[in-house]
């Protein structure tokens, strides 16, 4: 970096590295995550359950709204989240009923 301060690139350092330490804490949290989502469409599926459950969908988010203002995260932003791994984990779970032979123990 040009003509910046020994310090400022130390401290910029610093914080970057934190960045990236908590950005691979979140994905392994995120696969974590996932790994639980797939048991659940496992057993929909085995047991002919919807895809989706709405009004689980919105307790969660309410929830997640609600984590997301005690952190000084924005709301809206926490619930964008949400949605997208919902929409994901929907998406997954349809996928697995139209396979619900395939995954069956005899």
């Amino acid at each position: 970096m040009r003509d910046i301060d020994d310090t400022v690139v130390a401290e910029l350092t610093r914080l970057r590295e934190s960045i990236d330490n908590i950005d691979a804490a979140v994905v392994h949290m995120l696969a974590e995550r996932f790994k639980c989502t797939q048991q659940v469409g496992l057993l929909k599926a085995r047991h002919h359950l919807p895809p989706a459950d709405p009004s689980r969908e919105s307790r969660q988010i309410a929830r997640l709204r609600q984590l997301a203002e005690t952190a000084n995260l924005d709301p809206a932003f926490a619930e964008k989240l949400l949605n997208f791994i919902i929409a994901e984990v929907i998406r997954h779970h349809e996928t697995l009923a139209g396979n619900t032979t395939a995954h069956e123990t005899p």
